[in-house]
């Protein structure tokens, strides 16, 4: 029995994905190293400089590893899907059932309700944001990449 339907993250290119694991890296970095600096401060010499590196770093380290973590986990995750559905994926249509405006976030754009169908697996329905576009009404058909065994699928 296949799982959840779940819509495959944005595609991330080789080069886009080394970026963002360098800019994860850098929020990731900045905690330890302040941490490390606080514990070579003399504690007898500077208290108030020992003991606000020593803070200062332990809440960069929490936040920084945290924000780190979850940003190379989404990467990650973002790599394995795109290559499985390269690999694995089958070309299936899907069918646009309602269309609802979507206010979330910077980018207001329609909320769509999709019915899926294809070769290999049973047809499910799924829910997808997409950037606000007239052309997107009930009945339209997109072409989707759909990975039969757990319905991950990404619109083409």
């Amino acid at each position: 029995m296949a799982g959840t339907p779940r819509e495959a993250e944005a595609r991330l290119g080789p080069i886009g994905a080394l970026l963002c694991r360098l800019v994860f890296l850098a929020i990731f970095l900045p905690g330890p190293v302040l941490l490390a600096v606080g514990v070579t401060v003399d504690p007898r010499q500077s208290p108030t400089d020992f003991w606000g590196l020593l803070a200062g770093g332990v809440l960069a380290t929490i936040v920084g590893v945290g924000f780190g973590v979850f940003g190379l986990r989404l990467v990650t995750r973002s790599r394995r899907d795109a290559r499985r559905l390269a690999t694995a994926g089958v070309a299936a249509t899907a069918e646009v059932l309602t269309v609802a405006n979507h206010l979330g976030g910077e980018d207001p754009g329609l909320e769509l309700r999709l019915r899926i169908s294809g070769p290999g697996f049973a047809t499910f329905e799924a829910d997808t944001i997409r950037a606000d576009d007239p052309a997107l009404v009930p009945g339209t058909l997109l072409a989707v990449l759909v990975d039969p065994t757990d319905r991950l699928f990404s619109i083409t």
